[in-house]
């Protein structure tokens, strides 16, 4: 029994071994790993001198609270040690404009055609008054 045990234990170590590999590989989240990235991104954020409303809106999945924990930490780090800000090369995003399903309805009056050239003017009927009766007509 105890050889059993023991020949079983050494087959299965290597695969228990990469049980985090397995998660990865199956996407199961972490959620340790998900609020060390948050907080990176929180750091990141204060470190460049982005606003903590700009980290928010720029990463919108990572977790708003260790963001800021985050944030504050590398804020606290850099009071302590009288660091600058260091620029971000990466230009902020511009807002993108609103699409016409978006947009409010405009109060402006829809703008008239385009004139057409002569050649597609069709000329106007004669008026009624000039036109002869028809033979089929009823009076």
């Amino acid at each position: 029994m105890r050889k059993t045990a023991c020949l079983a234990l050494t087959v299965l170590v290597p695969f228990l071994g990469a049980c985090d590999r397995l998660a990865d590989m199956l996407d199961i989240p972490d959620p340790v790993k998900e609020q060390a990235n948050a907080e990176a991104i929180g750091s990141a954020c204060r470190q460049t001198g982005r606003s903590i409303e700009d980290c928010y809106t720029l990463n919108p999945n990572a977790q708003k609270a260790a963001v800021f924990s985050g944030w504050k930490s590398m804020n606290d780090y850099m009071q302590e040690h009288s660091l600058k800000e260091v620029p971000s090369v990466i230009p902020r995003p511009e807002p993108a404009p609103p699409t016409p399903a978006t947009a409010p309805p405009a109060a402006v009056p829809p703008a008239a055609p385009p004139a057409l050239p002569s050649a597609f003017i069709l000329p106007e009927p004669p008026a009624a008054a000039n036109v002869p009766p028809s033979k089929g007509a009823a009076h």
